[in-house]
């Protein structure tokens, strides 16, 4: 009896208009902050579960990054319009935000979450202001202001060593966005965005890069970590 009763008091909550977290979060990025935002496809209903848990909702049967990436509608669809935002989570109130990178929107850099907590404390001693980072449990990604291609080539070409493990989410990428669930685990802030109305405030690329690739080559007694197994999977 308790548990029909608090059945029904979760669906008069839902019906009094209370927007859902996925909703709140995509209309402060898309309207707030004016980064380009869609649903991403999200992992199959409660019984769809795979021998590693929760599968895809996409087709594929093997797909490697379950939940965690664009589908219907495509990259190409992100957007800003609050109507388009608040028809999509309408529809799907649990789907995963998706930040479609570049342009004028943020990128990423995204490293293993391991070398990602040394390069953060790296980055700390060194007194370097960080803007936003989100965290999953296998991967943490720093966003950073908007770069070109060439821009980066040029800074990546300087350095001696770029670890396979280190992933740059430019213009065409995309990222996944708190507060999401995807096959990887839950999407989180690390250091999340101060509340208010304004844009978050974004590093340049260069001001970062050091620190992530030498936290990426090292572990923690200065051992090169392999550049295959969990670490280095490509989970956002």
């Amino acid at each position: 009896m308790r548990e029909i009763l608090g059945r029904r008091r979760r669906l008069r909550f839902r019906r009094k208009g209370r927007p859902a977290p996925q909703l709140d979060a995509a209309l402060t990025c898309a309207t707030a902050w004016k980064w380009p935002v869609l649903p991403g496809v999200g992992l199959k209903a409660a019984g769809g579960w795979t021998d590693r848990g929760r599968g895809c909702a996409c087709p594929d049967h093997e797909c490697v990054v379950p939940g965690a990436h664009p589908f219907d509608p495509g990259l190409l669809a992100a957007t800003t319009d609050e109507r388009m935002v608040r028809w999509w989570w309408t529809q799907r109130p649990a789907a995963p935000i998706v930040l479609a990178t570049g342009g004028g929107a943020p990128c990423a850099v995204s490293l293993p979450a391991v070398a990602g907590a040394r390069a953060l404390a790296a980055l700390d001693r060194m007194g370097t202001r960080l803007g936003p980072v989100v965290a999953t449990p296998t991967r943490w990604s720093l966003l950073v202001a908007p770069y070109s291609m060439e821009q980066l080539g040029e800074l990546l070409h300087a350095k001696d060593r770029v670890p396979s493990s280190l992933r740059f989410h430019g213009s065409g990428g995309y990222l996944m966005l708190p507060p999401s669930e995807t096959g990887m685990g839950q999407v989180r802030w690390e250091r999340a965005p101060l509340p208010g109305s304004a844009s978050p405030w974004l590093p340049d690329v260069e001001a970062v890069v050091d620190a992530l690739v030498e936290a990426s080559v090292s572990g923690p007694s200065g051992v090169t970590p392999p550049e295959s197994g969990e670490g280095s999977r490509l989970a956002y």
